[in-house]
């Protein structure tokens, strides 16, 4: 699987580069699911910012880039749907556009759904995360952005990548991510992690990590 982790979706040209890399096709002619799920989850959550990430009303550039076709796979449904069905559905799409929210509640549905058990099959298909979309793929995401609290506790994530995000770097409706408070943040993961802003995206392609920004962002650890 591909991955293009964004703190606020396809913000810019660079980012946009780096999608259409990903793809090796225009987005014109490429399929995409995308996955609200995450959007439910967190403490300020409303009914309106799925639908606004799922029509392409969001001010984070997601669904709304010209796709050929865009499909909704909601995580909650998939147990009760027949497992053959949807994993056909993902199978056939080239990208995947996951929404913020609460990467802990993301995390949890992605495993309950099979979602997540899934992904590392998905070697040609293309992640796109939006915050905490990109969140759960990583180790932990530390308890600084503990929302919502999983069955077994603790702030751990998928582990698809080995290091963790601090996103929303020095954002007005954030006024608590200071850099300040990304370093005490890196201080308590016990691995390499990277805080970055919204004109910055992390790219993994073949084991290969670059970080794709017109913006400001920092890395810890080796």
């Amino acid at each position: 699987m591909k991955l293009l982790l964004t703190d606020s979706g396809i913000k810019n040209a660079s980012i946009q580069d780096a999608l259409a890399g990903l793809l090796n096709k225009p987005v014109t002619e490429s399929s995409a699911l995308c996955i609200p799920t995450a959007g439910y989850g967190s403490p300020d959550a409303d009914p309106g910012g799925p639908w606004r990430f799922i029509s392409g009303r969001s001010p984070h550039p997601m669904t709304g880039l010209g796709w050929k076709s865009v499909g909704v796979l909601e995580l909650t449904a998939l147990p009760s749907i027949d497992k053959a069905r949807w994993v056909t559905w993902v199978q056939e799409a080239d990208v995947l556009l996951v929404n913020g929210g609460d990467a802990l509640y993301l995390g949890h549905w992605m495993r309950e759904s099979g979602l997540a058990e899934l992904l590392p099959s998905l070697h040609d298909t293309v992640y796109v995360g939006l915050s905490a979309g990109s969140m759960v793929m990583t180790p932990r995401i530390g308890q600084h952005f503990v929302g919502w609290k999983p069955p077994g506790g603790g702030d751990s994530a998928l582990g698809l990548v080995d290091f963790s995000i601090f996103p929303h770097l020095d954002h007005p409706a954030c006024p608590e991510n200071t850099m300040a408070a990304a370093e005490r943040w890196a201080a308590g993961i016990a691995g390499p992690a990277y805080a970055i802003d919204e004109q910055t995206a992390i790219k993994v392609a073949d084991g290969a990590v670059e970080v794709v920004s017109e913006g400001h962002w920092k890395r810890w650890g080796p």
